[in-house]
């Protein structure tokens, strides 16, 4: 972080007392951004086709991000050793997944909402986890794990 801020690393922990702060301030803006871009992709869908479209558009961004961004699985892993960065995440996960509850509510409006719910932040649990599992392994198996992941969860999504 500080070599990319262009600073040294004594200078950047005058703005933040320890490594957890350092993360905790790169997941709230990673996470406002992903939040955002997500929000955008979803409004306008209106129809299982453009569901699908923005679904696996977004899987690919997020994937290509994490290929191309080394300090995105930095913050990942951060999160992951500290309870209440933790809680960040599944707070992430579960205000993405409404982004896709409202599509789902749009296309299906007399299906059981609380089932959408919970479908939606499922898929986007196993979406992460597919994610973290893809950046593992190399590349071309990733590829081919981020490929399934889209297949499945839009099986269950659009039924197609």
């Amino acid at each position: 972080v500080a070599e990319r801020a262009g600073v040294s690393i004594g200078s950047l922990y005058q703005f933040f007392p320890d490594k957890r702060a350092i993360v905790w301030a790169l997941a709230e803006r990673y996470t406002a951004e992903s939040q955002a871009c997500i929000a955008a992709a979803l409004k306008d869908v209106s129809d299982a086709e453009g569901l699908s479209q923005a679904f696996s558009e977004l899987v690919d961004i997020y994937y290509r991000l994490f290929l191309a961004e080394p300090v995105i699985r930095d913050i990942w892993s951060g999160t992951q050793a500290d309870k209440a960065l933790r809680e960040l995440e599944l707070a992430d996960s579960r205000a993405n997944a409404e982004f896709l509850v409202a599509v789902l509510k749009r296309l299906r409006p007399d299906a059981d909402p609380v089932a959408l719910e919970t479908t939606a932040f499922l898929v986007w649990q196993m979406g992460e986890a597919a994610m973290r599992l893809a950046i593992s392994v190399d590349r071309e198996e990733g590829d081919r794990l981020v490929a399934a992941y889209k297949r499945m969860a839009l099986r269950e999504l659009v039924g197609g």
